[in-house]
């Protein structure tokens, strides 16, 4: 092989990681494998496999018999080698026996009234990329002020479980949609994520639902992602004047950040992966990721947008954040102390901050709407 023709064949390898890497960033996870073994059940404990998941204090959830069981977890009782004791907090749904089962992050499982005892309807809020399911939970009073709640990469509206029982209890209507790509909503040709870059349009069709129906102000709640997309919404939307304050968990607010970390766990050299990352917003390059149009990732670096920022935010952020890193958020805080709330854990992985202190986080969350929206007062 010639010199030339080696160069050429070496830019073609390098080029198909970056695309690969490229792709692996915008494709959705529609199915999740068993990631531990449940090894013996208790009255009141359970012994689970050791991973990095199931030793961290908190509550969590464990799905089993490929999703049709579901228990929940508490404290960490034991770790002997490669088995860890939990206390068994309660079983929601099956028979919870020795087998294979997959971690819930999100604690509860279901939809808020099997989940959580509140009320709720399923709504369709129509958008330009059709009907988006949603919850709808009423609260009394009839507050002018909703809560929209928007879930991250790869989850579903369960994420936002945890949180409605605090803004309920605030008096707060709240909405917790789908969006384009999701399992239970439009696959939009290519099937593929925007970062935050289209997804927005989706939460824009929510908001407008929201205020055609009664609301005069929104809170706006997100985790991973999602903080991505309100932040886009906040920033392109005409309905944006509407919004009265962010509430954020484990945000990106700099996806070259989050993509350089996820290049080095997935050993991928920083250059390829920013490579890949500049396919995104190309024209040519897009295609080859398979995208239908440019993802542009500077609008959503807010470290460098600082300035731009106008609304109070909640920033919830743990420092052993294992997806989503810290620091674009800590700088973010930084940068706009007269608007940015920061509460920093050091405990919980990606978006548990409300798992390792439930109370913690909803004290936060409580005291930042009672003093910014005055509401539950």
């Amino acid at each position: 092989m010639s010199a030339a023709a080696a160069t050429v064949t070496g830019a073609a390898a390098l080029t198909g990681v970056a695309v690969s890497f490229a792709r692996a960033v915008v494709t959705p996870r529609r199915h999740r494998p068993d990631d531990l073994e449940v090894l013996q059940v208790g009255p009141r404990r359970v012994v689970l496999s050791v991973t990095a998941d199931t030793v961290v204090p908190g509550r969590y959830g464990v799905w089993t018999d490929g999703g049709r069981g579901h228990f929940r977890v508490g404290d960490v009782l034991e770790r002997t080698g490669e088995r860890v004791t939990r206390e068994l907090l309660g079983v929601d749904h099956g028979v919870p026996a020795p087998g294979a089962g997959r971690w819930n992050q999100y604690y509860y499982a279901g939809d808020p009234t099997s989940a959580l005892g509140l009320e709720h309807e399923d709504v369709l809020v129509p958008s330009e990329v059709g009907d988006l399911p949603c919850w709808f939970v009423p609260a009394a009073g009839g507050h002018d002020t909703w809560a929209v709640l928007v879930h991250g990469r790869g989850a579903t509206r369960e994420e936002a479980l945890r949180a409605l029982p605090v803004l309920h209890g605030l008096g707060l209507p709240c909405l917790v949609p789908s969006y384009r790509n999701d399992a239970d909503a439009v696959e939009v040709e290519p099937g593929l994520y925007g970062l935050g870059d289209t997804e927005w349009h989706d939460v824009e069709a929510v908001a407008r639902y929201a205020l055609e129906r009664g609301a005069r102000r929104l809170l706006v709640v997100g985790w991973s992602m999602g903080g991505a997309i309100l932040l886009q919404l906040v920033a392109r939307s005409p309905l944006a004047e509407h919004v009265a304050a962010l509430v954020l968990d484990g945000p990106v607010v700099d996806w070259y950040d989050v993509l350089d970390h996820q290049a080095r766990q997935r050993g991928v050299p920083i250059r390829l992966g920013r490579y890949g990352l500049q396919l995104l917003g190309h024209p040519v390059g897009r295609r080859l990721v398979g995208l239908e149009g440019p993802v542009d990732l500077r609008r959503m670096d807010w470290v460098s947008r600082a300035d731009e920022l106008a609304l109070p935010v909640l920033l919830l952020h743990s420092d052993a954040d294992d997806y989503v890193p810290s620091g674009p958020s800590q700088r973010l805080a930084q940068a706009r102390p007269d608007l940015v709330t920061y509460v920093a854990s050091s405990t919980a992985r990606h978006t548990k901050e409300w798992n390792v202190d439930p109370a913690g986080w909803e004290a936060a969350v409580g005291e930042f709407v009672g003093s910014k929206l005055e509401v539950g007062r």
